[in-house]
This record gives structure tokens, sequence and C-alpha cells, in this order.
């Protein structure tokens, strides 16, 4: 009976330890996003370095379900009037290139160690699920932020490692700058950290634009896996809202 009674209570303990454990995961996904609509900002990170710079970017509406990866702004934001230059060498005007396409952008460099490679791999995945006919509709856009070591080529060579199809452009850093200004993305010109490594400091949010409307309607952080990227694709592509 004793044997019997004690398992009892260890059963017991460990209903009220995953109950609480519930209760406490739901009380933080709450907290995050309530703070987040509060402040109405994104984290800079300087890749790889150890300094981070805080800065309102955007007004955000927030998804009734905080769990989502998804954000849908307020106010959409205005395809950024870029023309910079591809993988190829040539002339790429960003609004001609992806009019009426579903578009996701990042801008990120290809010396990042963590974040950048994260984030496009992730995107990599999730297009590779989708149809044939939807992959081909997608574009994604990798903008450099430290257009001073990537080149062209530098670009293509990163980039052919993640998707091939991916775009990827550089060109002079106060134009991108100004871009991603566009985008209420706020990015720094390179420079070195305390170890003497150079980084550069970056919002690292992807914006979606929908093909209907060529706005973007549709913010991911850097917490979005490859898993909210697979799901939220195929309404991306149709323009609506994931």
């Amino acid at each position: 009976m004793r044997t019997k009674s004690t398992k009892s209570t260890k059963s017991t303990k460990s209903t009220k330890s995953s109950t609480s454990t519930k209760g406490t995961k739901s009380t933080e996904k709450k907290l995050a996003a309530a703070a987040l609509l509060a402040v109405a900002a994104f984290t800079l990170t300087a890749c790889g370095g150890g300094d981070d710079n805080k800065k309102p970017v955007a007004d955000v509406s927030m998804e009734t379900d905080s769990g989502k990866a998804a954000t849908v702004l307020d106010k959409p934001f205005e395809k950024p009037d870029l023309v910079l230059t591809d993988t190829r060498g040539k002339k790429y005007d960003l609004r001609e290139e992806t009019k009426g396409r579903p578009t996701l952008i990042y801008f990120g460099y290809t010396h990042c160690p963590d974040v950048c490679p994260l984030t496009m791999n992730n995107i990599a995945v999730a297009k590779k699920a989708l149809p044939k006919a939807d992959q081909e509709k997608l574009k994604v856009v990798f903008v450099t932020t430290d257009p001073k070591r990537d080149t062209p080529a530098e670009l293509g060579k990163w980039l052919k490692g993640v998707d091939a199809d991916f775009t990827g452009l550089t060109g002079d850093f106060a134009t991108i700058q100004a871009g991603a200004r566009q985008l209420g993305i706020s990015i720094e010109p390179s420079q070195k950290d305390k170890n003497g490594k150079i980084v550069s400091v970056h919002g690292k949010q992807v914006i979606a634009f929908s093909p209907k409307t060529d706005v973007g309607y549709v913010l991911y952080g850097e917490e979005a896996t490859a898993g909210d990227y697979t799901k939220d694709l195929p309404k991306l592509i149709k323009g609506a809202t994931p």
C-alpha cells in the first residue's frame, strides 16, 4: 500500500509540473507578444559580434495567435526603389524585376557566421516544399549590407550553396542603406569589433511582398523557422495573410 501511495504522489507531482510548465510557456508567449507590440522595435545585430544596438524600425500589428512567426504590418511598406547589381554583374531594378511576384527580401552579408545563413537556409528548405510552379513564382532577394567584400562573384558563390535561384544584390552602401530604410530596417557600415573582426550591423527581418499589391505586408524575425516558412509560403504565394 505504501508503494502505491508513493507512485500516486509522484504521478500527481508530475501532472502538476507539466501543467505548470505549459502555463509558464503560454504566459511567456503572451508577455513576449505584448512587449513587442508595446515597443514596436527590433534589435539590430552585428552578426558574430558582441554588441547590440536597439532602434525602432517599424510599427506593427501583432497576430491574435502569439504563436505565429508572421507579423502583419499595420502600414505595409512600399517596395524599395532600388537599382543595384546582381550576381552576374548586371543592373537589377528591384521593382521591375519583382513586379507582381511574391517576394521575400532580406538584408545581410555572406561573412555572417550565424543569423544570415540560417535565415536563408530556412527559406530555401521551405521553398523546396512548394509545388514546382509555386517555386518558380517566388522571388527571394538577398541584399548585402557589406558591399565592399560582397562582390557579385562572392554573392553568387555564397548563394549557390543555399539556392542558386535566389537573387543576390550588391552596390553602393549608401544606396543599399537608403533602400533598407524604406522598409524600416536600419543597417550600418561594416566595422571591426573589439576582437578586430569585421562585422556588419543590420536588422534581421525578412519582409514578404504581396504579388497582388507589391507592398511589404508581412514581417518575420530571426526566430522564424523552416517550419514556419513552410507553413506560410503557400499563402504568401497567393498574397494571402498567413
